[in-house]
Order: structure tokens, then sequence, then C-alpha cells
């Protein structure tokens, strides 16, 4: 630990100042995520953008940030760390404007009326630009303007970026654990950006003070001369830097595919990648800071072999036949991080030589490297290449440059075997004996693969046993419960002409919709579920094909706010579980509201509620009898789940033979479908035999919280499961 007790009271002060402003940036990026999906849709595409132009306005800053901060402090002899505090108070002033204009952006793209997917997604990408893009500047921003500050007064450091690279990390580390874990849970969305907002202003206060007390001492040469940075070493180093930045965050939108089999689908699943990611680059990052100029410092080129054989590591440990648990996955991932940790900061210092100038340049190109993974990796690989082999393409521009290191005549024979050996083994056992849960899951007996940017699909099965995994997770079966979805709600209202099924899934409840001869609507967020319509149903083809029917891969919620019509039957069967990442926006509030703004005049909304998790099922009905006058609840005729009605007007409580009575004889012989043996009598009074009331479920509703987009009760519950919060 030399590296920390040497540090002077200055270093403290500095050290304390990125950790707390790595703490609001990851921060403010989950917070923005969960913003932008909210208005804007839970697709891939807004996720995309987000990243996007986060990761564009840090190269942005750190890219212009100290020739800025140079120009200005010549003109008017203001010290970098003085534009420091300015750019922290404007971030934490821009905090509040980024939901403003995220509120007024969506509402002027819902009065636009488009009808173009790929002109709302442009739009709508200008606007999360637009809103988010100044204060990521800022961000980037910080880092060369704490260069030159310590470049004035600490002038023979030339290790200035690394220092604030592992303070800003840790920080980045803590902040999405606070987040994930303790502050959405505890305060909502909105609170949470406003703690770090008030941070980023103590920051500023903080670093104005610090202003006080180091007088400012511009540097008269302004250009300080790196001996590597126009050399081949040097532009060597910055190839390599946009490499790993590249590679690194394009695996990790694969891991997040990838690992979902074993890690599920909870906010807590990516928390634990990228906290794990950035744990093992701060342990990196600090091991750099201590082996530099001891005996002990492995050369960039030993790096580089380790990186060769660490990248490796995860395609063999996520094989679903080794049954790898939560830790074998999270561990798989330490030593390639930890070999990034160190191999950055490391480069950025040795071609900097602490010029701010030249750490934004080669930084920057880091991070552009960052900014076209995902995009890669999102867009063109995942969309065609099981996850398993993605993983072993985007390893390629590392084992190259493994490769290069090794083709030096310094290199010994043994060392080139020591580093070959394990490098193809790995690369064997990838290829030809390891599986991905797309291969290894379903083996035996009929499936189908379909992917595109936003999940992969797996069909698998026969018969009733059939069932459909969306990125490993299994979200949908063969159920008579998605026909009574249909055929309940359409008795329940009696005279409707138009339906929407929302989260699409096997398609069944939309199959049983055109049983009325009604128009009908099947909205599912990825292409590649709808994709599956047929391998579960033989007449998928003439249902697609019939001009009452329509198949649209949206987001649910901005369907209904940007559909053109109002509909007599709105069915919401959300994915399972209950706790899944985003999942609580088709539980809101909000999402209610958006249901009530579709609903014909005297139209149900049909939800279709798990029971297992008692406290969000409390939660869920709080919601919904907040947001609806009129509510009738079934228990399913399987004996788990529930059917709930909906409504604005009252509901007519129909008997088992007027339900019968209303429906037409194609709708009958689809109930009876998959009721063998059974007659359509008994079926139709086993559909109203359990009725449940609001009141059996919400004893004390005033005692109960809802589900708001501010406040995803069902989402983030870890301290309230641990007993930590009520």
């Amino acid at each position: 630990m030399r590296a920390l007790i040497r540090l002077s009271g200055l270093d403290v002060a500095l050290f304390a100042l990125f950790v707390a402003s790595g703490f609001c940036g990851l921060l403010y990026q989950v917070v923005w995520v969960r913003l932008a999906f909210a208005e804007f849709g839970v697709i891939t595409p807004v996720l995309s953008v987000v990243l996007s132009v986060f990761m564009a306005g840090l190269g942005i800053g750190t890219w212009l940030g100290g020739s800025v901060a140079r120009r200005l402090g010549a003109r008017f002899g203001i010290s970098p760390v003085v534009i420091y505090a300015a750019a922290e108070a404007l971030i934490g002033i821009g905090a509040f404007a980024v939901p403003m204009m995220f509120g007024a952006g969506a509402a002027w793209l819902l009065t636009q009326g488009a009808s173009s997917s790929s002109g709302y997604l442009l739009f709508s990408a200008l606007i999360i630009a637009g809103a988010l893009l100044p204060c990521c500047i800022l961000m980037g921003a910080t880092f060369p303007l704490m260069m030159d500050f310590l470049r004035q007064a600490k002038r023979d450091d030339t290790r200035s970026f690394s220092f604030l690279y592992l303070a800003n990390v840790i920080g980045a580390m803590l902040g999405t654990i606070a987040t994930a874990v303790v502050l959405v849970e505890l305060f909502g969305f909105a609170r949470t950006w406003m703690i770090a907002a008030g941070i980023n202003l103590c920051i500023a206060v903080a670093a104005l003070v610090l202003s006080r007390r180091v007088p400012h001492a511009p540097l008269a040469d302004t250009v300080v001369a790196a001996r590597i940075a126009h050399t081949p070493a040097g532009r060597w180093r910055l190839w390599v830097l946009f490499a790993t930045g590249f590679t690194s965050l394009a695996l990790e939108v694969v891991w997040t595919r990838a690992f979902t089999f074993v890690l599920h689908t909870t906010i807590y699943a990516f928390a634990m990648i990228l906290a794990t990611y950035l744990l093992a680059t701060w342990l990196g990052s600090l091991a750099y800071r201590m082996l530099h100029g001891s005996p002990r410092e492995p050369s960039n080129a030993g790096l580089m072999q380790a990186l060769g054989i660490a990248v490796l590591i995860p395609v063999v440990l996520n094989d679903p036949a080794l049954q790898a648990n939560t830790a074998i996955v999270l561990a798989s991932i330490l030593p390639v991080c930890f070999i990034l940790g160190y191999l950055t900061p490391r480069l950025v210092d040795e071609y900097a030589q602490g010029n701010p100038d030249l750490a934004g340049r080669c930084y920057g190109l880091n991070i552009l490297g960052g900014i076209l993974g995902p995009l890669v990796a999102g867009y063109l690989l995942l969309p065609v290449l099981d996850v398993r082999v993605a993983q072993i393409v985007l390893a390629v521009p590392l084992l190259v440059m493994a490769a290069l290191s090794l083709s030096g005549g310094a290199v010994t024979a043994m060392r080139r075997v020591a580093v070959a050996v394990p490098v193809l083994a790995l690369l064997f056992i990838g290829t030809r004996i390891s599986h991905s849960y797309e291969e290894g899951v379903v083996r035996d007996g009929p499936r189908e693969v379909h992917r595109d940017h936003v999940a992969t699909v797996v069909a698998y099965g026969t018969g009733m046993d059939r069932g459909l995994l969306v990125n490993g997770t299994g979200i949908a079966k063969l159920t008579s419960i998605t026909k009574v979805m249909a055929h309940l709600s359409l008795a329940e209202h009696g005279a409707a002409r138009s339906a929407v099924a929302i989260c699409f899934g096997m398609g069944t409840t939309l199959r049983s919709m055109r049983s009325w001869g009604i128009e009908a609507v099947g909205v599912d967020l990825a292409q590649s579920v709808i994709d599956a319509f047929g391998f579960f149903h033989a007449d998928a083809a003439a249902v697609a094909a019939d001009p009452r029917m329509t198949l649209i891969a949206d987001d649910g919620r901005r369907f209904l706010q940007r559909a053109g019509r109002d509909y007599d039957v709105i069915a919401v069967d959300p994915p399972p579980p209950p706790e899944a990442a985003g999942s609580s926006l088709l539980y809101s509030t909000e999402f209610y509201d958006a249901v009530k703004g579709r609903l014909a005049p005297g139209g149900l909304m049909h939800q279709w509620l798990q029971t297992g998790n008692q406290q969000i099922l409390r939660a869920t009905m709080r919601s919904l009898a907040d947001s609806f006058p009129y509510v009738e609840i079934y228990w399913s005729v399987e004996n788990w789940g529930l059917h709930v009605l909906a409504s604005m007007r009252p509901i007519r409580v129909l008997t088992p033979e007027e339900l019968l009575a209303r429906m037409p004889e194609a709708a009958r012989a689809d109930l009876m479908e998959w009721f063998p043996g059974r007659t359509i009598e008994e079926v139709t009074a086993a559909i109203l035999a359990r009725r449940v009331s609001v009141r059996d479920i919400l004893a004390d509703p005033q005692a109960t919280p809802r589900i708001t987009d501010d406040r995803p009760y069902n989402e983030y519950y870890l301290l309230r499961h641990r007993g930590w919060a009520p």
C-alpha cells in the first residue's frame, strides 16, 4: 500500500474529490437510462443512445478540456481547479434539467404523431443527446482540468492520470453498488439524482476552497514534450488503448446477455457485472500504482499476453454444462478486467507524461473504442451470432496484439509456448467443447433460435411442453391461462371491436382474440419473439396474414402512447418474474394512465398478475386500484396467478351461462382446444369460480406502497428482503 501511504494532504483532497465525482457519474448513468426508458421506451436503441452519448461526452470533454483550461487560464488568470469547480457545479445544475428536457421532448414527439419507427428513434436520439451531452462533456473535462492543476502543483508528477483514474474507478464502483442496492430503493430515482447533484455542488465548493490554498502558477511551457508520443511505440499505445476500449465495452454488452441464464433478469444482475468489472479495474489500477518502478512490475508485452489468455476464460466458464453459479460467472471476468485496469492508466501515463492534452488524446481514443464497441456488439454481432461465438470474435483484437507482442526477437521460445498453450487450449474448448445457453440448455427435441439487437430467443419442445427462452430466461409456456386472457375480457366487454395484446410472447392471446372476429394488435419488445410465433402455433402464418391482425415489435407502453386510436380491450401479460429489470414500467401508475388514455369508452384492461411475492402483488394492486375505480379479480383455472379486469366504468360480473352465451362459435372452439375431456360448461364455470375482491389482497391500502416510475418497488427490493427497509 506504499502508493497510498505516501499521499500528501493535497493528494488526499484531490483523491476524495475524484472518488465523489466518479460516484456521481455512474449514479447519473443508471438514473438517466431509466428516465429514458420511461419516456422513450424500454428498447435497446434507447439504451445504446444513452450509453453512446454518455461515452461521447466523456471523450469530447477529455479531448478538449486541457486546451480550454489553458486558454481561459492565460486570458483571465484562472486556475484549472476553479474551472473544475465550475464544471462540477454545472453538472449538478444540469442534473435538474435532464428530466425536464426528457419529459418535454417525449411530449413533443407524441404531438408530432410520428408513425415511422425510424423517425421516432431518430428524433428521440437527438432529444437524448441534447439533454445529456452538456453534462457528459463537463464530466469528461474534469480529467484534464485536474491533471493541469496537478501539473502546476506537482511539476515532477508524470503519473497524474493514473492517480485520478484510480480514484474515479473507486467512486464509479461505489456509485454502482449504492445506486442499485440502497439509494433507489430508499429514495426513488428523483431524490437519488438530487443527492448526486448535491454532491456535485459540494465538490465545487471544496474545489474553490482548494484554489484559495494552492496558488495559481501556470507553466511557461504549455506543451510538454512527451518522449514517446510521436514514436512508433507511442502510436502502438494509441492503438492498444483504442482496441482495449472497444473490446472491453463490447464484451460488457455480450456478457450482459450471455450471463442472464445464471444471473437472471433483475437490475442486480447488470449491477453485479458492472460492479465486478469496476472492482477488478480498481484493483488493477491500484496494482499499477503500487508496482510502478519495482522489480516485480510486468512489461506491457507481458500484460498483453496475459490479456490474450484472460479474455477467453469467460467463454469456457459460462457453459451451462458446468452448472456455473453466480460466483463462477463473475469470477470469470475478473482476470481480463484486472489486466485492463492495470494496462489502461499505465499506457496513458507513459504516453502523456502528465500532459493533460496528450492524456486527453489517448484516453479519448480509449473512450472512442468504448463508444463503437457496444454498437458493434449490439447491432452487428449479437443479432447474427451465438453469444459464445461473439465473445471469441471480440477476443480477436486482443489475441492479435498478444501474438504481436510475442514476435520480437527478445522473446524466448519458452515464453511463446507458455502463452500459446493456454490460448490454444481455451480456443479449442471454447470452439469445440463449450456451449452457450443457446446451444446447451435445450439439446433434445426440436428448437428454433432467433436473434436481434434486443434479445436471443430460443423456442423449444413439443406439444404442450413447448417453452420460450429470452436471453436464457424462461418467460412463457403453452397454457390455457393465455387463452382466458382473451376470452374473459372480450366476453365481459360484450361488444368489443378491437383489442391489443401487450407482451406477445407465444402469441396465444392474440390468436384467441382472432376467434372473436375483431381487429387485434400484438405487441412485443423483440422482433425475434414474434418471429418464433410459428413454432408454437401451426396456424401462425394465417393469423399473421389476416388483415385484421397486426404484429408490432415495440415497447408496449410506447405503443400505447403513440397509438392513433383507442381500443376496447387491452390485455397485458408482463414477462416473469415481476422483479425483472424494467418490469415496473408495466405495473406503475404512469403505465395505467397510458392504458386509460387508450381505452375506448367502456373499455377494459385485463392484466395477468403472478402471486408468488405477496409484497409486490399488494403494491401492484394498490397502483391498479388507485388508477381504476372498478376492478374485478379471478383466480386462474390453473390455480396460480390472477386475472385482473379494470375499467373506468362498472364491470358487470357474468355468470358462466352469460359468459358462454357471449362467445361466438370460433371462440368456443379456441377455448376448448387445450381442455381435453372437459365440457365447455365446466370450463366457463371454472374460469369464474374463484372471484377475489381487492380488499382480499389490500387489507390496508394506505399502508401499502404504490409502484410508480420514480419508485419501482418491485425491482428494487434487496434491503426489504433482508429486513433492512420497510
